[in-house]
């Protein structure tokens, strides 16, 4: 496996201090960020492109995009937070209306598709036969981002990607009594509700678990799904520095969460996603359910006699 996991994850600090304090200069500020948000909202913008639209060279270009995006980066801690003890009940209030009490957010991750890496390319090869590196987002109702991971390549699994991030070493902390949505290829856990394997023999409580769960889940694959489609660099991030990679995969969270906090409407150009309830083979191959623990399964059991049929 790559060094890059150790290296590359969410926990990264700024050791680009000095490129950050670049950014800013007044002579370049409009060409900073017009420049940079041109780039990462186009799926296929060139460097030469933009270079030529904006009436810079090519070099300049990459810096001044270099300065944006690990400024935005480095703004994560404090644009990306846990909800608050006041802001968990607001996020509950929306799930409990739609017919799940006591959450407050749902979990995914997606591949991000990327060109062949120099080193250690295998291991960036995903399940689907091209390269990637994995993100992986907690949002709440508003679709805002409130914990993420990114930096592992797209060869591993979600379960293994979710145990290593600082969330779930404080999943207890953060969740207190609420609870996180997560399709199968999760464990269940005592704060991360997945739903039950169908393979037919599941009697109608459980059912309407699974369907509800699915329904409420989809806040996540919306959130993903705003995500890349206003930053399309995302569908497929034709760069090969992998740590830049991680970069600006950040950035592009952060913008996404300031803008839904500064009221902007970033769904009224994304297909609605409809939720239906339906048996993925892939998850169900891959489902953990052997790991889940006795508590979590008793938890579990709890939510399915408490959920309104």
């Amino acid at each position: 496996m790559s060094d890059l996991e150790s290296d590359v994850g969410s926990e990264i600090s700024s050791s680009d201090d000095d490129e950050v304090l670049i950014y800013g200069n007044p002579r370049t500020k409009n060409n900073n960020f017009f420049g940079s948000d041109h780039i990462m909202g186009h799926k296929t913008a060139s460097f030469r492109d933009v270079a030529d639209r904006f009436n810079i060279t090519i070099s300049s270009l990459y810096r001044i995009i270099r300065r944006v995006i690990f400024c935005l980066s480095n703004m994560s801690p404090v644009i990306i937070t846990w909800p608050t003890d006041e802001e968990k009940p607001v996020s509950e209030d929306y799930f409990r209306a739609h017919g799940f009490p006591r959450v407050i957010g749902s979990i995914d991750g997606s591949h991000i598709r990327i060109d062949k890496p120099n080193d250690d390319n295998d291991s960036y090869i995903n399940r689907k036969s091209y390269y990637s590196i994995q993100m992986q987002a907690v949002c709440d109702h508003r679709k805002k981002i409130i914990d993420l991971f990114v930096g592992y390549p797209g060869s591993v699994h979600d379960s293994r990607v979710f145990r290593n991030p600082s969330f779930y070493r404080t999943m207890e902390e953060k969740c207190g009594n609420y609870f996180i949505l997560a399709d199968s290829g999760y464990p269940l856990t005592t704060h991360v509700l997945t739903p039950f394997r169908d393979r037919g023999q599941l009697n109608d409580r459980q059912l309407n678990y699974n369907i509800k769960l699915c329904r409420n889940r989809y806040v996540i694959e919306h959130c993903c799904g705003m995500l890349k489609q206003k930053f399309r660099q995302l569908y497929h991030i034709k760069i090969r520095d992998i740590r830049f990679i991680v970069h600006m995969i950040r950035a592009s969270c952060v913008l996404h969460n300031i803008a839904l906090d500064d009221g902007i409407d970033w769904q009224e150009d994304i297909p609605a996603l409809v939720p239906v309830y339906q048996v993925n083979e892939d998850e169900v191959g891959d489902n953990i359910n052997d790991e889940d623990d006795r508590n979590a399964q008793d938890i579990r059991r709890m939510i399915v006699e408490m959920l309104p049929m």
